[in-house]
């Protein structure tokens, strides 16, 4: 209808008052370029309105009745859903109401349970983040096939207990099956205490072929080869190390995002203290790993997916042999070894406290190695080590 989009409702209320002054009904339907259906459906308005309220605004076209429309009970269960599961969207709701009510009940599409949490205000708009490119940088990042191929660790932010103490969230999950084998809150981050909570983990779930870490402590340091005791324990135990680049941590994305879960639902508020907050850890872990379908995996829960490695690990670890060495040399517990014809003292790092270290001589030099890893040279003219 073209009316003067500047002056709408003034025009319409002219129009009419024109009309019944008199006017002719097609000879103001042709000025105003609108048609004599409109001009009379403009007249009935006026005609049926209170002439103390005269409005000629756009009326709503939403129908006065939707056969179509969602239930109110559905509905209500929808928001009971989302009441339990906070964190779940749309696509989850749908899947876990189906399984629990496949008797006749007919489930709301994914778009129609989204709008109903929106109608509810149920859900809080996101922040639009730029898109990390989906294979990662680094090189020697790999992907895996099936379970245990390669783990995933890392300790999510610390936060503060509401007995004022600190917890620190040590989380361990199955890069493929996504399946989350530990969230032990400690109290710090030093090796002792996550070198227990591993050797918990291995003995549930068997060893892994590798696992994925940051640069930080106790996963990395910055000594020799950026080796820690609890990185060469997990190379003695056959465990492959994969460190993501600096600032990059979309290279373990799988594992940041279950910690974005976990941040959500278990720590807003805090539990009074640590134990407390262990028991809602575990629970959270129970019902991630059976209870909660992951889109990934086509919508199968992580624990339908993972089952434990067939590599155990060992009582006792047999000490390194390097038969295709010149010698081999243990490191003191100051981290230091003996040079190969000299008495000198070659500092390597406390890291490898009590391993044993090949050395194999080239030229003018030593080869150091650890295992297949080469730690760098022994200058025979300056007895110091050069890092390879």
């Amino acid at each position: 209808m073209p009316w003067k989009e500047s002056n709408k409702m003034s025009q319409r209320l002219d129009f009419v008052g024109r009309l019944f002054r008199g006017e002719r009904m097609s000879d103001l339907c042709r000025e105003y370029g609108i048609s004599r259906k409109t001009g009379y459906k403009f007249k009935e308005r006026f005609l049926n309105s209170d002439p103390d309220d005269w409005e000629f605004g756009d009326l709503s076209r939403r129908p006065h009745r939707s056969p179509f429309a969602t239930p109110p009970e559905m509905v209500e269960l929808v928001v009971a859903w989302r009441e339990r599961h906070p964190t779940w969207g749309p696509r989850k709701l749908k899947c876990e109401m189906e399984k629990r009510h496949s008797s006749g009940v007919d489930i709301p599409a994914t778009s129609t349970i989204g709008e109903i949490l929106k109608r509810e205000n149920l859900v809080k708009p996101r922040k639009r983040r730029r898109r990390a490119s989906p294979s990662p940088a680094n090189t020697r990042l790999r992907e895996s096939s099936k379970p245990n191929q390669l783990w995933a660790v890392d300790f999510k932010g610390q936060f503060r207990l509401r007995n004022k103490r600190y917890c620190y969230p040590l989380t361990v999950t199955d890069h493929f099956s996504r399946f989350l084998l530990a969230c032990e809150g400690l109290e710090n981050t030093k090796g002792c205490g996550v070198r227990e909570s591993f050797r918990v983990v291995f003995a549930e779930y068997g060893v892994p072929d590798a696992i994925r870490m940051d640069n930080g402590s106790p996963f990395a340091s910055t000594g020799l080869a950026g080796l820690s005791k609890l990185s060469v324990w997990w190379m003695r135990l056959g465990i492959r190390l994969e460190r993501i680049d600096p600032g990059h941590p979309e290279q373990n994305g799988r594992h940041e995002r279950m910690h974005r879960t976990l941040k959500a639902e278990t720590t807003r508020p805090a539990k009074p203290n640590l134990l407390q907050q262990q028991e809602h850890f575990d629970y959270f872990r129970k019902e991630f790993n059976q209870a909660r379908p992951h889109e990934g995996l086509q919508m199968k829960y992580p624990a339908e997916v993972y089952e434990p490695s067939k590599r155990c690990i060992p009582e006792v670890l047999e000490p390194l042999d390097y038969p295709l060495h010149d010698c081999s040399k243990r490191v003191s517990s100051c981290g230091k070894i003996t040079a190969p014809c000299s008495k000198r003292l070659i500092y390597l790092g406390e890291a490898l406290d009590g391993e044993y270290v090949g050395l194999r001589e080239y030229d003018d030099n030593w080869l150091v190695t650890f295992m297949e890893l080469d730690l760098g040279y022994i200058s025979k003219k300056t007895w110091k080590f050069m890092k390879a």
